[in-house]
């Protein structure tokens, strides 16, 4: 979600720069903000908090960070295109498909319109969902509610964030579980992710899943010739 639908990352990137400047501690490089983008809010926090050796606890700056945030996700974006290809997601659960085209196919180059079934996967707490989300809920009924997964999820095991694939594995369940009478289960092979981070990217793979990867240009930048390797999820 992060990074990926909304322009939160930048507002990370902001919150933390101010902090770091306030600390004589310049801004935030890529090669450090590349490790911290996808992970759990705890993991994130101690890769972080272990490069930039500030002055004040981990909880003082978790504390100030939090302060800053609260002030800007209220004002999230969506990223150019999203609201188009969340539209056009969406509509197709709203068509009438055949029983040939939800039943194992046996002409594979048949035309006839599939479902596409989505799912929300993101690292961020309820808490802070929300506070990105509230003044975007036509945007994100997309996702029902069923069909999201957050970083508090009880349903996760704590420590088992990114670049592990619970997330995802969990996001593909609850589609299973709620597929319309007659459709078969979906396969993690059958699934596409889109992410923007390199260790969801990891994640995604390590799931078994394809995966686009939407980086950010700066963080394309800072993995430029190491593409492959990316899509590969081998960075770990």
């Amino acid at each position: 979600m992060d990074g990926l639908l909304l322009d939160t990352e930048d507002i990370y990137t902001k919150c933390v720069n101010i902090i770091l400047e306030k600390y004589g501690k310049g801004t935030l490089p890529w090669s450090i903000k590349a490790k911290l983008q996808g992970r759990p809010g705890p993991q994130a926090n101690k890769i972080f908090h272990d490069w930039a050796q500030l002055p004040i606890t981990s909880e003082e700056y978790v504390a100030e960070n939090t302060m800053l945030q609260k002030q800007l996700f209220p004002h999230t974006k969506p990223l150019p295109g999203i609201v188009d290809l969340l539209g056009h997601l969406g509509r197709t659960r709203y068509w009438e498909v055949k029983d040939g085209a939800i039943t194992e196919a046996k002409d594979k180059s048949s035309s006839e319109p599939q479902r596409v079934h989505i799912a929300l996967a993101t690292s961020s707490h309820l808490g802070n969902f929300r506070v990105k989300t509230n003044h975007l809920e036509e945007l994100f009924a997309v996702f029902p509610s069923h069909r999201r997964v957050l970083g508090d999820d009880s349903r996760l095991t704590p420590g088992r964030g990114k670049p592990l694939p619970d997330i995802f594995l969990l996001a593909l369940k609850t589609i299973n579980d709620s597929l319309p009478a007659g459709e078969r289960p979906i396969t993690p092979e059958e699934c596409l992710v889109f992410e923007d981070s390199v260790p969801g990217v990891e994640a995604g793979r390590r799931a078994g899943m394809r995966v686009i990867w939407c980086p950010h240009p700066m963080l394309k930048k800072e993995y430029d010739g190491r593409e492959a390797e990316v899509l590969a999820g081998r960075t770990g």
